[in-house]
């Protein structure tokens, strides 16, 4: 599995257990306070691992999108008792900071809004939590819609590539 969006770190199910490989294992390892392990890796030197059980998932979850990390969850697609094959996998899940559901991620005293930010002769903004359902959204100047953002405090701001600076230095300012 490739990375969709850095950094999106990836929880890949082995039999029992959620495995995370190279550098998605040394951030998990430093945030889960669980052990980083090296595996020879065929033909390449070592690939580092850090896992934890499958059900413990509810424990460590949590912790992962609560540091800001986006979290995709690649589980079992078929039973690996019913096939001599490798076992299917695919993507089941994607929690991020913005769009988490988890009530031990969640604070039941303040909003976890997700904000798109979009550029065009006017700058404009939306709102979303997700566990409530509000919606908002407004548009104007940078600055205004930096002030917003400072205001609103989003989990997660989703913003084209290119233009990242130009909010960026309205926010500094």
């Amino acid at each position: 599995m490739q990375r969709w969006v850095e950094p999106l770190d990836l929880l890949f199910r082995v039999g029992d257990f959620y495995e995370t490989f190279g550098d998605d294992a040394i951030r998990a390892s430093k945030i889960l306070d669980i052990v980083l392990t090296k595996r020879k890796n065929g033909a390449a030197a070592y690939v580092e691992l850090a896992g934890f059980p499958h059900h413990s998932l509810d424990t460590y979850l949590p912790k992962l999108v609560r540091a800001g990390n986006r979290v995709a969850i690649c589980d079992q697609l078929e039973d690996p008792k019913q096939t001599k094959t490798i076992v299917k996998r695919g993507v089941t899940e994607l929690v991020t900071p913005g769009v988490a559901l988890n009530d031990e991620v969640l604070s039941s005293k303040t909003n976890n809004f997700l904000a798109a930010v979009y550029f065009g002769k006017t700058i404009g903004v939306a709102f979303l939590d997700v566990s409530t359902g509000e919606f908002l959204t407004a548009q104007g100047s940078a600055e205004y819609i930096g002030k917003l953002l400072q205001n609103f405090n989003p989990s997660e701001v989703l913003i084209e590539k290119q233009k990242r600076s130009t909010l960026l230095s309205s926010k500094s300012g």
